[in-house]
């Protein structure tokens, strides 16, 4: 019995340790504290939203009015409210997955050497701070080089693409469209900044020729897809819409 009762008083006192610790700790060793306590937060964050109560309005089918309703009233008409536990989070999550399902779900990782060339640079070539990449990559028209002196990465014009094949799956047609940017490359940020193109890609493609239309009535100007094949290995960019 003590030994529970010592268990609960050191649980009790865990608050007053971290604190302590908050304000005590310095440099690293307080930047990867703040960054566990932030994530515990998160969690329990999160495990509060899933189990609030909210109120939620359902239609109830089998009720019928009695005598006439007003038109205004037409769409309220048989509402019941029910406490039900919100799950908000998780439909949250299934939407987004749903809204961003691509066709290639994985891609293999690609190191640094796979990516980049050292360029020596320097009168004596001991320089080594420069990069050309060897994948493909897209640069658009108001792009200005920066002076080869100093420029890091260097896009060879070989390897530079402005337009991809693109497959719609519902009109199993391929149409040969503009590129209008990289908008993620799974590899890595950087490489998505720099507009290098690799398997598993997005891109925003121009579909202004196709006349797509929105349920509204507007032109779609661009949409995603995404690359489907080895650029750099096939000489063109195959994607999927």
């Amino acid at each position: 019995p003590d030994y529970w009762e010592r268990k609960r008083k050191k649980e009790a006192r865990v608050h007053k340790k971290t604190s302590k610790m908050a304000r005590q700790l310095t440099g690293i060793k307080a930047k990867l504290f703040n960054k566990k306590r932030y994530q515990e937060k998160l969690l329990m964050k999160r495990t509060i939203a899933i189990h609030e109560q909210k109120n939620k309005k359902e239609k109830d089918a089998d009720y019928i009015p009695e005598g006439a309703v007003p038109s205004y009233l037409m769409d309220r008409e048989g509402i019941s409210r029910s406490k039900i536990l919100s799950n908000t989070i998780k439909q949250k999550r299934k939407e987004k997955a749903g809204k961003w399902k691509v066709p290639v779900p994985k891609v293999k990782a690609m190191t640094e050497d796979e990516m980049f060339r050292v360029v020596r640079s320097g009168k004596r070539k001991k320089k080594m701070w420069k990069r050309m990449i060897n994948k493909v990559s897209f640069v658009g028209d108001s792009f200005t080089r920066k002076p080869p002196k100093y420029e890091r990465f260097i896009r060879p014009m070989g390897l530079r693409m402005k337009k991809a094949h693109i497959t719609h799956p519902e009109l199993k047609t391929t149409f040969c469209l503009p590129i209008i940017g990289v908008k993620k490359n799974p590899q890595s940020k950087l490489y998505s900044t720099l507009g290098v193109i690799t398997k598993g890609t997005v891109l925003e493609v121009n579909v202004s020729d196709l006349g797509l239309v929105t349920p509204s009535g507007k032109v779609v100007w661009g949409k995603y897809a995404q690359v489907t094949n080895h650029p750099e290995n096939d000489g063109c960019i195959n994607g999927r819409d």
